[in-house]
């Protein structure tokens, strides 16, 4: 054999076979599909196997009535981070209640919201984060403040995972694996954790495929509705209260070094609900950078790099705190440290009892997300008493 044979031999297949649930879980069964969608709302609930499933007596392995009390030690925030931690790793390898063939979602109210920085903070943000080599201009991204009418809409609870993430490919026979995945092998054992290190077109396939499974049409979130659902109307300059906290996120300042389980900072939830909207992975939007209005189009690595790029948010294990700021304006720089994923959203509020268990697949697409052209900033858009001072927008 040559090289140029190489190509074309089965023996030097990039990737193998996807790995079979039922080969590397327990209970024989997709960990995504092992809850009951009814209840996931509430993650505390018993979980419902399905029909025919289950251990060999004696193992010392959980059972199925284990997994709520598993889930809910993951969120639990008085439990230590090693505990919570323990608790995710064995729901990925059983199965994880909280990961439904419909998605948890949050409900953000719409209305007229400020979105972005206003211009006289960037150099109180710039110096807060000096010692991580944060550029002016990178931040400069963020202004002006502007103002964007939001419809009601849904935002995913958690971000999609490497086991969902499986089960679009094997249903749809995509052949790009993520690059997180060692030598394009299925993660089994982090089933539970956000799937990273994919293309933005393919993300929104993947809210395409799951709106045919489910009837409902998923997609995205556009740029402001991440930017809001992430700092709520009092504006924090992070999810949670106050300035950067490395207990709050999976950044590199949380000393983790790689992906969680989903939910496993719950310090660091949104004020809507949503978890690991600071850390884990950066998240893709639905959204192109673009300047915002009356603001300045910054050219730097991203452009040089990639020209045009889609906007990603929130942070990640292998990036410091900086990012996990809410109006933080990023991108999937090419190269192993910006593996970035994404979360779902949706303009119609999700029904528990439509899945792809009790309902055939409609083929509805996606709508747009539904806002209007920004206006400019105003002076009630600026810090109040009960809002973030520049400082803490810093911290």
């Amino acid at each position: 054999m040559n090289l140029q044979d190489i190509a074309r031999s089965p023996h030097f297949a990039e990737h193998a076979a996807l790995a079979d649930p039922a080969r590397v879980h327990p209970y024989g069964a997709d960990p995504t599909a092992v809850a009951d969608p009814t209840t996931a709302a509430d993650p505390t609930t018993a979980a419902a196997l399905p029909a025919g499933t289950g251990l060999p007596a004696g193992t010392g392995l959980p059972t199925a009535a284990d997994l709520p009390r598993l889930a809910a030690a993951v969120e639990d925030p008085a439990l230590p981070l090693p505990v919570r931690l323990a608790a995710g790793g064995v729901l990925a390898l059983l199965g994880d209640p909280r990961i439904t063939p419909v998605p948890a979602v949050c409900h953000v109210p719409g209305g007229r919201v400020p979105v972005g920085l206003p211009a006289d903070e960037v150099p109180y943000v710039t110096r807060a984060w000096a010692h991580r080599g944060v550029e002016e201009s990178w931040i400069v991204k963020e202004t002006p403040e502007h103002t964007v009418e939001l419809a009601d809409f849904w935002i995913a609870r958690y971000p999609v995972t490497n086991g969902e993430w499986r089960a679009f490919l094997a249903d749809t026979g995509l052949e790009d694996r993520p690059t997180t995945w060692y030598l394009g092998a299925y993660p089994w054992d982090r089933s539970n954790h956000p799937v990273a290190g994919i293309r933005p077109e393919h993300a929104d396939a993947y809210a395409r495929w799951l709106s045919e499974r489910t009837g409902h049409p998923w997609r995205l979130p556009a740029e402001a509705e991440w930017e809001y659902a992430a700092k709520g109307p009092e504006g924090r300059p992070y999810p949670w209260p106050g300035g950067f906290d490395a207990d709050a996120a999976n950044t590199r300042e949380s000393g983790v070094h790689t992906t969680t389980p989903v939910g496993a900072f719950p310090a660091g939830r949104s004020p809507f609900g949503a978890y690991d909207m600071g850390g884990n992975v950066e998240e893709f939007t639905a959204d192109d950078y673009a300047p915002y209005p009356g603001g300045r189009h910054v050219e730097d690595h991203l452009t040089e790099s990639m020209g045009s790029y889609r906007v990603a948010r929130g942070g990640s294990f292998a990036r410091f705190g900086d990012l996990a700021r809410t109006r933080r304006r990023h991108g999937p720089f090419p190269g192993p440290l910006y593996p970035v994923g994404f979360r779902l959203a949706t303009g119609t509020r999700p029904s528990p009892a439509t899945t792809t268990r009790s309902s055939p697949a409609t083929g509805t697409r996606p709508s747009p997300a539904t806002t209007t052209r920004p206006s400019p900033a105003t002076d009630e858009h600026r810090p109040s008493p009960t809002q973030p001072t520049p400082e803490e927008r810093a911290s």
